[in-house]
């Protein structure tokens, strides 16, 4: 059975709570991972944020994509319910292979280091 599509990460507030959970680094982006704690164990939730520091608004807006789609197409099926993600991307995120982006993405998601 394939799980539901993950909700989005939208409110700041969000974003900030996310930030006191656990955070698991890589050379292409940092994910950070924090289990809900009010009660709501459906979906998992994702949300993406790309600085300044990646480049001019069509660079990151490519980022966002690039890892919105790597989200959906391959790691979907290792999101846990009732958690929400939030991935922190670098600047070589734009030119690594795709087959690597999602690599990476899978075994952070499955908290390996590589």
């Amino acid at each position: 059975m394939k799980m539901q599509r993950p909700l989005r990460l939208r409110k700041r507030a969000e974003f900030l709570a996310v930030r006191a959970g656990e955070k698991r680094r890589g050379p292409l982006f940092l994910l950070e991972v924090k289990k809900r704690t009010d009660g709501d164990e459906s979906r998992a939730r994702v949300g993406f944020t790309v600085t300044r520091k990646n480049g001019n608004a069509v660079r990151r807006n490519r980022i966002k994509r690039r890892l919105r789609e790597a989200v959906r197409t391959a790691a979907a099926d290792d999101l846990a319910a009732g958690t929400d993600y939030v991935i922190v991307a670098r600047p070589e995120s734009l030119d690594a292979p795709f087959d690597r982006l999602v690599g990476e993405l899978r075994s952070r998601l499955r908290g390996r280091k590589k």
